[in-house]
């Protein structure tokens, strides 16, 4: 049965195990419910980009930010469907749809709908991440046939308001809520890297682990520091702040230990590291990642690049499959 009353003490043990009793534990549990050399490929796609109201001290995309990122409209449905052509015929079998908002408007929808439905139908799994949903709104990106649904919470609750002033902790798991209520998948999880702490990173895997229900896929991130918002620039000038690849490789193991049957995602900041920190990471249980030249805004390794680590490693791209969708609570 999956665990979801982990105590803070006990991730923080894990935390401090040895590396290599850490990383045995990580890879026993992976190899439990995973299969072991097998990654799946995602893409994703801006498709409405700059202007967002929220105060994300990360993100580029904050109107409060100075990153020099012009906004965007909301794309139209059929270049969004041409990228997510593309991307199946580049290899991937989830297609992920970000937008710079607080949350979506209701004239917003139809769209938003219109792609959902025309992703699904080239076989791909989709998923969105738009801000906070309003319970209707889920539905409505349930009716069509939404796979999963992205909202992080970032960081650790006492950490957040350092990250974000302009919506709450609660705020997240309200929508995380919604989305389960309408029978969606969650896609949650953070950025480390950010100048926070050890006890601070525990806090961050103990929130995800003791929801009601584990996330099916947690994206761990690492801060890519953009010029022009407040995190960029104070790592720019502290550059001690930033978290070491080792402890990178860490906090992957114990989300993998703590929520075993989840996808870890390993996501944003990958272009920056290492192949032999890439391949940590999946023997630690990542066996997700974002393909492709391009996140949302930042970098990201490229598809040759990643296909020369897989041989290199000898990992092959997950097949494509029907997501399990979760019965509406």
């Amino acid at each position: 049965m999956t665990r979801t009353d982990w105590t803070r003490a006990e991730i923080a043990a894990l935390f401090d195990l040895p590396f290599d009793e850490l990383m045995y534990q990580a890879q026993t549990v992976h190899r439990t419910h995973h299969a072991p050399s097998e990654v799946q490929l995602c893409t994703l796609l801006s498709i409405k980009t700059g202007g967002c109201p929220e105060d994300c001290g990360y993100c580029s995309q904050s109107a409060s930010s100075d990153s020099g990122l012009k906004a965007a409209k909301l794309m139209q449905v059929d270049a969004v469907l041409a990228d997510a052509a593309a991307a199946k015929a580049a290899g991937s079998q989830r297609f992920c749809m970000g937008a710079a908002w607080r949350n979506p408007k209701p004239r917003d929808m139809p769209a938003i709908v219109a792609m959902v439905e025309g992703v699904r139908a080239m076989g791909m799994e989709t998923c969105m991440t738009l801000g906070m949903l309003e319970p209707e709104q889920a539905q409505q990106l349930a009716a069509a046939g939404l796979d999963y649904y992205n909202h992080n919470i970032d960081t650790s609750p006492e950490n957040y308001g350092n990250v974000i002033t302009t919506r709450t902790f609660q705020d997240r798991l309200d929508t995380l809520e919604n989305v389960r209520q309408a029978g969606i998948n969650v896609c949650c999880g953070g950025i480390v890297g950010m100048g926070e702490t050890r006890a601070d990173r525990v806090g961050f895997v103990h929130a995800l682990a003791t929801l009601p229900r584990h996330p099916e896929s947690v994206p761990v991130n690492a801060l890519v520091p953009v010029k022009g918002t407040p995190l960029g620039d104070m790592l720019a000038d502290t550059p001690m702040a930033r978290i070491d690849e080792i402890e990178f490789v860490r906090t992957v193991a114990v989300a993998r230990i703590t929520m075993p049957m989840s996808m870890v995602r390993l996501s944003a900041g990958r272009e920056s590291m290492s192949e032999a920190t890439q391949a940590l990471c999946f023997m630690a249980g990542a066996n997700s990642i974002f393909t492709g030249d391009k996140l949302l805004t930042t970098g990201n390794a490229g598809d040759s690049a990643d296909a020369a680590l897989f041989a290199k490693l000898g990992l092959t791209p997950m097949e494509s499959a029907e997501p399990m969708r979760v019965a509406a609570e």
